[in-house]
């Protein structure tokens, strides 16, 4: 036994009726009615008609009583003298009783102390006082010695299994607590997540469409203001209606993943590699709705890097199903036309938000210049 066990007090769990069921209550009650009415009857049955007795015998009931409720109280609280002082006075008043010719509710006072004691107090305080009781009713007692020694050994193992009893509905009871706010964080933790992913799939989507289209639509700006040919003008308005388009569809698919209703990830790379090659190999199989995800929209940046920066390049997708991941390698020969400014002056999601989106499962994502070109390579758990 550690040394901290002698000092340190039963939980307030173990001391207080919380999580106790209604079965356990009515068996508490009926024990301490049990113990009230034997204190009771072995008081006033020994009392005639003497009447300053018989208010003696009530005045000292009611002391016991009250001095039991406040050692009740005081041990819940965990103040260690006022409890020892009232244990004290209860003795006390035992040895009284004895003294006066009340053995019986002696012997219901020491019991009852002795079994509370060593059930309520730091052991180093029960065991002295759980003694003392045992020792006034071992020596006072008038019974016979082997009587006497088993009642007092059961008294104490009785005070004890108590102890223990108490303590392991305390600590029950501090764990279903703790369980609940385990709960409590984790659905507050999975509420931010979700709020995190949303929030990202909203800038993926929005502020990529918009930022594109305003691009487009400052050059159209731009243009007008410098009296450019109409065809010119016509061009960048019909592009930014091209990025609003895009970028409607692009807000109803997050809301199909958000939804969980998403195409195979291998249409819809079809469909954003349009004219491009898309390779595929391993075993086919569902993806997780974060990697799934995640594959998508690293491969729709990284599509639009490619027309952005490097206009009129051959690019090829590979997908590759691994045993414990999902592999996805997006690679272009380069600029085959001129960039247009404009065009790459936006900020998009971009490089760190592609790696962000990587990291967050646990994945990688390298880019950079291959060869003539740039290969943008991603690998995440599914």
């Amino acid at each position: 036994m550690t040394p901290g066990a002698w000092t340190s007090w039963p939980s307030r769990e173990a001391l207080s009726r919380v999580g106790v069921t209604s079965a356990r209550r009515s068996l508490n009650w009926t024990v301490r009615l049990i113990g009230l009415g034997a204190l009771l009857w072995s008081t006033f049955a020994q009392i005639g008609g003497d009447t300053w007795e018989l208010a003696a015998a009530v005045a000292g009931v009611g002391v016991c009583v009250a001095a039991a409720s406040a050692f009740y109280r005081a041990t819940l609280e965990h103040r260690l003298w006022p409890s020892v002082a009232l244990l004290v006075v209860l003795l006390g008043a035992a040895m009284l009783a004895h003294q006066s010719g009340f053995s019986g509710p002696a012997t219901v006072l020491w019991c009852g102390c002795a079994v509370t004691a060593l059930g309520r107090l730091p052991l180093v305080a029960a065991l002295p006082c759980t003694a003392a009781a045992l020792a006034a009713y071992a020596l006072l007692s008038e019974g016979q010695w082997l009587t006497t020694a088993a009642t007092t050994a059961g008294l104490a193992l009785v005070g004890y299994v108590l102890r223990l009893d108490s303590e392991a509905r305390g600590s029950a009871q501090r764990l279903l607590v703790q369980e609940r706010a385990a709960r409590v964080a984790e659905a507050e933790s999975a509420a931010l997540a979700e709020r995190s992913r949303i929030a990202r799939e909203i800038h993926d989507v929005l502020a990529h469409s918009l930022s594109a289209q305003m691009v487009h639509l400052e050059a159209a700006r731009l243009l007008i203001e410098s009296d450019a040919g109409r065809d010119r003008i016509l061009e960048r308005v019909v592009a930014a209606r091209g990025m609003a388009r895009e970028g409607l569809v692009e807000t109803r698919q997050a809301l199909s993943a958000l939804r969980g209703e998403m195409t195979p990830v291998e249409e819809f790379l079809e469909e954003v590699a349009g004219r491009s090659r898309l390779a595929v190999a391993g075993d086919r199989r569902p993806l997780p709705a974060e990697a799934s995800q995640t594959v998508r929209r690293v491969a729709q940046e990284a599509m639009t890097n490619v027309r952005k920066h490097a206009p009129g390049a051959e690019v090829r997708l590979r997908l590759e199903y691994l045993p414990d991941e999902i592999a996805l390698e997006v690679r272009d020969s380069g600029p085959r036309k001129p960039v247009d400014e404009l065009a790459v002056s936006g900020s998009g999601y971009g490089l760190v938000g592609m790696r962000e989106r990587a990291e967050l499962l646990g994945g990688t994502l390298e880019a950079g210049p291959h060869e003539e070109g740039f290969l943008v390579r991603l690998r995440v758990p599914a």
